[in-house]
Formats: C-alpha cells, structure tokens, sequence
C-alpha cells in the first residue's frame, strides 16, 4: 500500500467519528468488535497513512524471508550484507528477524511495472556485466 506524505484524515476527525459512532454501538445498529474495527483502521490511517494491514505483521528469520522473494539463504545474506534491501532487520537478543510487511510492501515496489533494472539489488550484487 502506497504511503501518503501527508495523513488523509486528522486525528481530531478520527474522535469524531468516534463520538458519533459510539451511540449506535449501544443500540446496537453495529457491533462492538465492528466499532473497534472501523476506529483502529482509522487511528493507523491517521498517524501513518496508512490502513491496517490484512496481513497479520509477524518477525520472521533470514530463511523465511529468503523464500518470501524467492532466493536462497545464502544469496539473500549477500544482497543483505551489501546494502540491497531497503527493510531493515530487527535484533531481539541474538537472532535476526525482519518484519514480513517490511519484505511484502519491498515485492510490491518490484512489480514489473515499478522496476527499473538499476533499483534491483540482485543486478547490484552481481558484478559487472559483460557483453558476451
């Protein structure tokens, strides 16, 4: 999902929502979990810019994300060592895990239409080219 610079919705107009909303949970026209639903979308929308994920955002290891973009342990330490991927790892006490939102938003900006061969870490890591 694309980040806007600035936030589509303030959060005074989140609160509002909020107080109008309110009455018809206790009534029962919408539900409570629907209520919370609809007012956390709006909270994230109006401090990131962004809805919610669908995706349920979760650490994963080198492996995982490896095979998230469809390349090996070992290339993926590679390009990683060299600078290649924009996401940044996470530390938690020894192991290093990377945020699988961080990866699937990178695979979004990689799509055919988006790509240009100088922005593709695999083409930066791989040397040279050389007219055969």
């Amino acid at each position: 999902m694309k980040l806007l610079t600035t936030s589509p919705v303030r959060y005074t107009t989140v609160k509002l929502i909020g107080r109008l909303l309110q009455p018809l949970a206790e009534t029962g026209l919408i539900s409570v979990p629907e209520l919370n639903n609809v007012m956390s979308n709006l909270r994230h929308l109006s401090q990131k810019g962004e809805l919610v994920p669908d995706i349920l955002p979760k650490l994963i290891d080198q492996r995982e994300a490896g095979e998230m973009l469809g390349i090996g342990l070992s290339n993926f330490k590679n390009i990683e060592r060299a600078g290649g991927f924009p996401f940044k790892r996470r530390r938690i006490g020894t192991a290093v895990r990377y945020l699988n939102t961080d990866i699937i938003h990178y695979i979004l900006a990689l799509a055919p239409d988006n790509t240009k061969p100088e922005e593709n870490p695999v083409d930066d890591i791989s040397g040279p080219k050389t007219a055969q």
